[in-house]
């Protein structure tokens, strides 16, 4: 697929050894100088290309951030802890990462005049007060890894209004595809192995609860996207604007896995989001954005991937719409 094009800059990628991240470094390194700083707490050496330099450091340390950030005229924000779980744990330790650390980041962007598209997620609506969510729906997070997002989201616009900034935020919901690591497996990585083993595939629930599953070649588009768009100071839904429900999914990966596993139900989580759905047209009119990844060859790339996975671990982010976000 053809991405958006985006050359000869000098570009800041936060948490680019992470899921998104790499993946976004990947697609900018053959036409730009590419820094990445990532602390590696989640992240891989792995797949780096060999012209990106990687700064090895907390986001929240401001001398590392100044370094980074030196000379840079574009910035992708990817570093967060995502884990809605962790946040509910230690509010305060999450919030120098997600919230905290970003300011100064900000900061250091506006001391550059670099444009810098930040990643927000679907977790700042929380149990949505209609479907499809436009980027109007009103926000009420959660938790707060949701309300650190959202106050991301808002410092991001208001450093456009107020100083000029040029700042985009992005609002992902279920992303899914290779690469992404860590404790937090979502349910796509937990159906893959289910399936591969054999075993089981556990919804919790009655299943019909639906979602939706963005691609991460998609949300790189997006992020491209957005880094050249003229409409700035603005946020923007990144989904496929499909809904699937979790049974369907179930017996998607059964299908794609070529697997004979039952499909059981066990009790529902507490406060789970009954439905989540991007409406994407904001996006469509403003950035050109659309999903073009279908889940069907997306999962299909996916169970093709079995002995990668156990070296690239989850393959699905954890900001799914739920109780945890």
């Amino acid at each position: 697929m053809t991405e958006p094009a985006v050359r000869g800059r000098r570009i800041l990628v936060t948490g680019g050894l992470g899921f998104v991240g790499s993946h976004l470094v990947d697609a900018l390194a053959p036409e730009n100088e590419v820094r990445i700083l990532d602390d590696r707490s989640s992240g891989t050496l792995a797949h780096v290309p060999e012209s990106a330099t990687v700064i090895e450091g907390d986001v929240g340390d401001r001398a590392t951030l100044e370094r980074a950030t030196h000379g840079v005229d574009l910035i992708f924000h990817e570093a967060a802890v995502v884990s809605v779980e962790r946040s509910v744990e230690a509010p305060l330790e999450t919030n120098r990462t997600n919230l905290a650390a970003s300011l100064a980041l900000l900061e250091c962007a506006r001391r550059e005049d670099a444009r810098v598209v930040v990643a927000s997620s679907a977790a700042i609506y929380g149990h949505p007060a209609e479907v499809p969510v436009r980027e109007t729906t009103p926000a009420a997070p959660t938790s707060p890894y949701g309300v650190q997002k959202l106050a991301l989201d808002q410092y991001a616009r208001l450093y456009h209004d107020l100083y000029g900034l040029e700042t985009v935020a992005l609002r992902y919901f279920n992303v899914y595809g290779p690469r992404q690591q860590g404790p937090y497996s979502g349910v796509i990585s937990t159906f893959l192995e289910q399936a591969r083993a054999g075993e089981p595939i556990t919804i919790e629930g009655d299943g019909e609860q639906t979602r939706d599953f963005v691609h991460v070649a998609d949300v790189v588009r997006a992020n491209l996207l957005a880094a050249t768009t003229d409409r700035v100071g603005e946020a923007y839904n990144v989904g496929t604007g499909r809904r699937l429900t979790i049974e369907s999914l179930a017996e998607t990966v059964r299908d794609a896995t070529g697997s004979s596993s039952a499909v059981v139900h066990r009790e529902p989580r507490p406060g789970d989001v009954r439905h989540s759905v991007a409406d994407l047209s904001k996006s469509r009119r403003a950035l050109g954005f659309d999903s073009q990844v279908e889940l069907e060859e997306g999962l299909a790339d996916l169970a093709g991937r079995a002995g990668e996975a156990s070296a690239d671990g989850v393959l699905e982010r954890a900001d799914r719409p739920s109780a945890d976000g």
